[in-house]
């Protein structure tokens, strides 16, 4: 039966009433090269057997890189029982918790997620997730705006990620919000004198730490300076780095929003995703805080119970009202997230950042100490990425690491011409000694031929 089960008259007078003559005139804008075609295209049915041995070849053709990318998305070691409780039936098949009767397990995980989110950031509250950190990050904006009232230009540091800078700018466009970029200076972080004089009139500022580059901000004059100009602050931070360094809600006077990618915590590197965001705030702004909230509290019988408690979504309320329609909470990864966070505590996490940090100062030392290679912002403070200047076609250098079975680095060329020799390389608590001396030999190597060689298209360095 039909998953909508319209008998044909049912379906005849839709399209009457539409003005329609059948259900293919309605696709036809597609083209026909675009289109599925019949059913007799899926190819015949194979064994269990089978269809094992065909997704081992296709996940083995994916290649095991020893990668140094980060750029937003960071390989961390995950300990075993994070997914082996997390795809438990009762977690990896929960449905959303409206019953709070029946949902008690999944709503005190959320709740703790929450708890431990808040911890993190040094904020008051936290929702229970969003999609993702760039959609964090624009409904943080929205957030700011509405609780500014009178402005509707928010300023955004151009060393914040490009791509999340994008995807604000498709989400907050349409409601005639204007994002005004502050350059960044030559140390790598925000150009101090422009975003004070850009700061008069706007209703909020995004403070990134660590920032795409991965230095270090001013985060406490940023936040203050936003504070001055009754702007709103947004902190946008790396989850592990808020485990080190001071967080978004100890920032001078504190942050108003804090938001971030969450991935780093629990999830692996998956071809792209899933991933999820998180948002925390101060109390005070928590009626404006998109998504939903998980309370604690006691039942008739006194008995401790959790339950939804702000719930501001377009499906929960009139639309009119809603802070959001785009908030989508990702369970099963805020599972795995919880999970993680608790398994190593606050001091497992200060260990990974500081292994983090450690592993990558060794492998922006032995990488520099190449001919033909040389560190962006020397003497600058960095977390767990650095930017260096190749003298050699970056994108060349990298296709010929990709040859050796290494990701070297993200190209930051295309987002920022100025960084056309520019490449953000990041070490995690994953890598050893024998991994950085390994890339480090095969840099040194493909950078001395590069340089001899003119630039030149793309050749196998096998």
């Amino acid at each position: 039966m039909p998953f909508i089960p319209h008998t044909p008259a049912d379906t005849s007078a839709m399209l009457d009433a539409i003005g329609v003559s059948s259900i293919e005139t309605l696709f036809d804008e597609i083209p026909e090269a675009l289109r599925s075609g019949p059913l007799n295209r899926v190819p015949p049915a194979l064994t269990e057997q089978e269809v094992t041995r065909l997704m081992q070849e296709r996940a083995a053709s994916d290649g095991a890189f020893l990668t140094f990318i980060g750029a937003g998305a960071y390989e961390h070691h995950i300990p075993a029982a994070v997914w082996e409780i997390a795809t438990r039936g009762e977690f990896y098949t929960a449905y959303t918790p409206y019953q709070a009767e029946a949902s008690q397990g999944t709503l005190q995980l959320l709740y703790e997620f929450q708890t431990m989110i808040a911890s993190l950031t040094g904020m008051e509250v936290a929702n229970a997730s969003l999609y993702d950190g760039s959609s964090a990050l624009a409904e943080a904006v929205l957030m700011a705006v509405r609780l500014h009232g009178s402005s509707r230009r928010v300023l955004v540091p151009e060393s914040v990620h490009p791509l999340y800078r994008r995807v604000v700018e498709t989400i907050v466009s349409a409601q005639s919000i204007t994002l005004d970029i502050v350059p960044v200076g030559e140390d790598g972080t925000t150009d101090m004198v422009a975003l004070t004089a850009r700061l008069a009139g706007a209703a909020a500022l995004v403070i990134p730490q660590p920032n795409f580059f991965g230095r270090l901000e001013n985060v406490a004059d940023m936040t203050r300076l936003a504070k001055d100009a009754q702007a709103i602050a947004i902190g946008l931070v790396n989850p592990i780095a808020c485990a080190l360094l001071a967080p978004p809600g100890e920032w001078g006077p504190g942050c108003d929003i804090a938001v971030g990618e969450g991935q780093p915590l629990g999830a692996p590197l998956s071809s792209g995703g899933p991933y999820f965001g998180f948002m925390a705030c101060k109390r005070e702004h928590v009626r404006q805080m998109p998504g939903r909230l998980v309370g604690r509290t006691v039942d008739t019988q006194g008995t401790e119970a959790f339950t939804l408690t702000l719930q501001a979504r377009e499906q929960h309320i009139r639309r009119s009202k809603a802070t959001s329609n785009i908030c989508t909470n990702q369970g099963l990864l805020v599972t795995a997230a919880t999970i993680h966070m608790a398994l190593l505590g606050p001091a497992g996490l200060k260990q990974v950042a500081l292994a983090s940090h450690a592993n990558t100062a060794r492998l922006v030392a032995r990488l520099t100490a190449i001919a033909g290679v040389r560190l962006a912002f020397p003497n600058m403070p960095f977390f767990h990425e650095a930017v260096l200047r190749i003298d050699a076609p970056v994108v060349d250098v990298l296709r010929a690491l990709e040859a050796q079975g290494i990701l070297g680095g993200y190209p930051l060329g295309e987002a920022y011409p100025g960084f056309a020799d520019g490449l953000l390389v990041c070490a995690t608590e994953t890598k050893t000694e024998t991994d950085i001396d390994r890339y480090a030999e095969h840099l040194e190597r493909i950078v001395s031929k590069r340089r001899l060689d003119p630039p030149c298209a793309y050749k196998d360095d096998k």
